[in-house]
């Protein structure tokens, strides 16, 4: 018998099916078959529109009817024809985003074939429309065994991606089983890569689980062991995850890539990064240096125009310079120099609609509209001393908006003291065009950036000025950035005359820049007898990240565990184990200090723990030129003597201010020999120690650092004032 039968659904029937009418197209079919009841084609399309009305049952038994119909030897032909019109009409319902109907349909054309592999990646994704994923699905429907039974050629590549990237986001080992069986499919891995990495960035940004996306990133450098952004990434997870020597290893790898002075900063830049986050001081001053002449011949000959990644790598170019060197004046002139070609060079690759001159006349008489951007705003330090801000703010005189940068809004600290405490909320993703144009659409007022250098994006944001009045306060030193109006700072934190090298204007609060109403505190797990401590000891403490060990600090702590008898010391903190050791037992034996006296201690459970674990210490010694900030708030809290070097810089003096707005002066030291003498006298003198731990006790009454309400009401003036002076300049 001859074929005549098309596998497409007839022209008489199009315009019913278009418009949803099944009904309509039952009967033409239910008429084709008593005309021509040998056309299979009819069976197939009579009972797929009877399905389209739910009407299972129904198409159960046509299609069974249009098989008794089929010869043996063309079976296989026939299930062929049948299933790409299961297709095409899955694909049409889908892309109405029909996906209960497609869904239906594909668990159809499942049983004709359990198989077909392209099938099954489709239902995944509809899953996923419906909200119904699960790993048993995979299981069940041995999806894992299927795509490594599959030829590549049978498998929609684009497809695989799709499903990939919605997989890759549940962070299993299941999801990792996944991923390995896709590999075979990959005909393109530069598009598999570039689908693939700004999911693992996600997953280390947002969900916090670096050590899940360097797995992820392993896999993609397997496919491109030459890709410079899979490596740059990979870096970075590894260093994020404590996996600091392949983080140095992998930075290095990718410096060798590294062909223009912008990429080369960037090299140099993230292969500090790993050696500083691995406490790896020993080894940092070559890399030091060059970073300091590619950043000088980058300023003194810089390029015609950059790419986004390339101005980026120019903007975080200076990070370290605080952690190395107390000197305000060629650290803001690195951070000025480059945060002006920053601004200038992404002004010149922004596209010409981000022109936020405003609509609306700006006045006085409203309530100020104050908007905040961060990615911080969760368990991480500016979390935890911001939130009073948000805690004691007047909504009614402030209406206030978070712009959360990458932020899972859903992580119960964000949710309690950020988003339940503000007006509007929004969780963006790290497009500057995006996020600008959604704070100019809101007539924001005045802007305040809680994160100035620490994230890029936020940075170009700034630098578009969404916002007629914006502010950096908190996060970081100032961004230097010219977009910038104000930087908040106090009458203690920058020196009298630290306005001659900030390009922003400096809003000195009357008090102190920053006031928390407390911590919260756990139960400590450090005891004197575990770590084989006498009693009678005297305890130094050191709790900071491998960025902040400055070998010439190290030395003067170790002077004064050398000249305090029955003295020990305890170094914790973010850093390589093992370099760590090595470095702190360097300075010990170079001190002449008995290495039985380091104690190194693992990071404790959480912030509750580490808080209480503080008293363990008679004394805590303070780093320089970059200090303390949470961990000296949480100190002087707790009540323990600390002793501080102050500098010139904003890092060199955040434990100064602190100090001063706790009414404490004891442990105060503007020399290295005063910073030896201190941490000396306060480990000898057992009255002086409870003479400064009852000051910070009765502190907690009387001290402006601890009145977070009143610090607000101190920033909301300024607010107005900033606004003041916004108004009268337009005049």
């Amino acid at each position: 018998m001859p074929n005549t039968e098309t596998i497409t659904w007839q022209p008489e029937v199009q315009e019913f099916l278009l418009a949803g009418n099944y009904h309509k197209v039952a009967n033409f079919y239910e008429q084709a078959i008593e005309n021509e009841s040998h056309v299979v084609a009819h069976y197939w399309h009579l009972g797929l529109s009877y399905l389209l009305q739910s009407y299972e049952e129904e198409a159960q038994t046509t299609w069974l009817l249009g098989m008794s119909q089929i010869e043996e030897e063309e079976a296989d032909r026939r299930a062929a024809e049948f299933s790409q019109i299961l297709d095409a009409e899955a694909r049409r319902q889908t892309n109405l985003n029909n996906y209960q109907t497609a869904w239906a349909v594909r668990q159809h054309l499942k049983e004709i074939d359990p198989h077909q592999v392209n099938n099954i990646l489709h239902l995944l994704l509809l899953s996923f429309n419906l909200n119904i994923f699960e790993w048993g699905l995979v299981k069940d429907w041995q999806v894992i065994e299927i795509l490594e039974q599959s030829s590549s050629e049978e498998v929609d590549f684009e497809l695989i991606l799709q499903v990939l990237t919605k997989i890759l986001e549940f962070r299993t080992e299941e999801t990792l089983a996944f991923l390995q069986s896709c590999l075979p499919h990959v005909r393109d891995p530069k598009a598999f890569n570039a689908s693939v990495m700004p999911i693992a960035v996600k997953i280390s940004s947002q969900y916090h689980q670096p050590a899940f996306a360097a797995k992820i990133a392993e896999v993609c450098l397997d496919l491109q062991p030459s890709n410079s952004g899979v490596l740059h990434d990979l870096s970075c997870f590894y260093t994020n995850s404590g996996e600091h020597q392949k983080g140095i290893s992998t930075a290095k790898e990718f410096y060798k890539n590294c062909q223009t002075i912008e990429r080369k900063i960037l090299g140099n830049y993230l292969i500090l990064r790993a050696i500083f986050s691995a406490g790896s001081w020993l080894e940092a001053e070559e890399y030091i240096q060059r970073q300091e002449s590619l950043m000088l011949q980058m300023i003194q000959e810089p390029p015609e125009k950059l790419d986004r990644g390339s101005n980026i790598s120019l903007l975080i170019s200076p990070f370290f310079l605080p952690y190395l060197q107390d000197d305000l004046q060629k650290n803001r002139w690195f951070r000025n120099q480059v945060s002006q070609l920053f601004q200038n060079n992404l002004r010149s690759l922004a596209p010409a609609s981000l022109n936020f001159a405003r609509s609306t006349p700006a006045t006085q008489s409203r309530p100020l509209k104050i908007g905040y951007i961060a990615h911080t705003l969760r368990s991480h330090s500016v979390g935890w001393l911001s939130r009073w801000l948000f805690q004691h703010h007047d909504r009614e005189a402030f209406p206030t908006t978070l712009y959360c940068v990458n932020q899972n809004l859903e992580d119960k600290f964000t949710q309690n003291w950020f988003r339940d405490r503000v007006d509007v909320t929004y969780s963006l993703p790290p497009d500057y065009r995006t996020i600008a144009g959604q704070i100019h659409q809101d007539e924001i007022d005045i802007l305040v950036d809680l994160d100035s250098i620490t994230l890029e994006c936020t940075c170009e944001v700034m630098a578009m000025k969404p916002a007629p009045v914006q502010v950096t306060w908190l996060g970081w030193d100032a961004s230097g950035l010219p977009a910038i109006d104000h930087y908040i700072a106090d009458p203690y934190v920058l020196p009298e005359n630290a306005q001659e090298y900030y390009q922003e204007n400096i809003w000195r609060l009357p008090q102190t820049y920053l006031a928390v109403d407390g911590f919260e505190v756990g139960i400590p797990t450090l005891r004197r007898e575990d770590l084989e401590i006498p009693s009678a000891a005297i305890v130094y403490l050191s709790a900071q990240t491998g960025y902040k060990r400055h070998p010439d600090t190290v030395r003067l702590q170790m002077q004064i565990i050398k000249e305090v008898p029955n003295s020990y010391f305890l170094i914790k903190g973010l850093a390589d184990n093992l370099k760590t050791q090595e470095f702190f037992t360097h300075m010990a034996e170079e001190v002449g200090v008995d290495l039985q006296r380091l104690k190194f201690l693992p990071r404790d459970l959480n912030e509750f723990t580490h808080r209480a674990n503080l008293t363990i210490a008679d004394v805590i010694l303070d780093t320089f030129p970059y200090n303390g900030a949470t961990t000296t708030l949480e100190t002087l809290w707790m009540g323990v003597p600390l002793v501080t070097k102050v500098g010139q810089q904003f890092a060199a003096r955040n434990s100064y201010t602190f100090m001063m707005n706790a009414g404490i002066t004891e442990g105060i030291a503007w020399t290295d020999e005063e910073y030896i003498e201190w941490g000396a006298r306060l480990g000898k003198d057992e009255a002086l120690r409870h003479h400064v731990a009852g000051k910070l006790k009765a502190s907690r009454q009387t001290s402006p650092l601890w009145n977070a309400k009143q610090f607000t009401r101190e920033m909301e003036k300024a607010y107005q004032q900033m606004w003041q002076r916004y108004l009268d300049a337009g005049k």
